[in-house]
């Protein structure tokens, strides 16, 4: 059985809809603990849209389980992470005008940068992963700069089950079933091949009560992070109540 991580990004994009100072992420953290998540994850990003410093602050000072930091390569998001010290620091790539993370981080490319970065994050006490497409190559790269952790970029897949869950709708399920197993199997080969590797593997984006159990049943799956999917879901049941469903799930 997997673990479960909750993203609270969502809960700070509602706050700063108004510019507020409701509802807290911090508050959810706490929340989203005593409903059975085992760790928090929040994402500072560069441009600062949802979760700002001093949310991590005081996200360290208080959950009492483990704080995941996803975080660009950039130098002042480094310094913070270096100074918040989170249990485990997720490298993610990042480009401003997106909504969402669309893909997994290219090692390959930026091996350089990125190995010194995980160096420097790893003599500070942190664990790193480092959120990639389930690729070989990528795989084998990340391997290689000696990050400890992967976390398998999802988005494919449930993009997949999404649109197959639409296209039921309209008579066209073959189709889209196909495409939905076609990138559920590169996710399992993925999982197989890093655990070869001596690699540790996480999964996320995109999960939801809907596809979430193959994934969750995957042999060597350490860890779930879902965020959006749960805070949407407490908009109609509660915080508490939806991240105990999910939690469900995953059991």
């Amino acid at each position: 059985m997997p673990k479960l991580g909750i993203n609270i990004d969502h809960v700070a994009t509602l706050r700063q809809a108004r510019r507020t100072i409701f509802p807290d992420p911090v508050k959810a953290a706490l929340i989203c603990e005593n409903a059975g998540a085992d760790s928090i994850i929040c994402h500072l990003r560069e441009d600062r849209r949802h979760i700002h410093d001093k949310d991590v602050y005081s996200l360290r000072k208080t959950i009492r389980t483990k704080l995941n930091l996803e975080m660009s390569v950039a130098e002042d998001i480094v310094k913070v992470a270096l100074k918040v010290r989170p249990d485990e620091a997720t490298l993610v790539p990042e480009r401003r005008k997106e909504l969402t993370t669309e893909g997994g981080l290219d090692v390959l490319k930026n091996k350089k940068r990125i190995k010194s970065v995980v160096q420097r994050l790893l003599d500070s006490g942190i664990f790193v992963s480092l959120f990639i497409n389930p690729d070989k190559k990528q795989i084998e790269a990340a391997k290689d700069i000696g990050a400890p952790f992967i976390e398998i970029h999802t988005g494919r897949y449930a993009d997949a089950c999404l649109a197959g869950r639409r296209a039921c709708l309209a008579g066209r399920q073959a189709k889209n079933y196909a495409k939905k197993v076609k990138e559920f199997d590169k996710i399992k080969k993925a999982v197989s091949f890093a655990e070869s590797l001596g690699l540790r593997v996480n999964a996320g984006h995109g999960l939801d009560y809907d596809n979430v159990k193959p994934i969750a049943c995957l042999k060597g799956m350490e860890e779930l992070n879902i965020g959006f999917s749960v805070i949407a879901r407490a908009v109609f049941v509660g915080l508490e109540r939806a991240v105990k469903e999910m939690r469900h799930k995953l059991n």
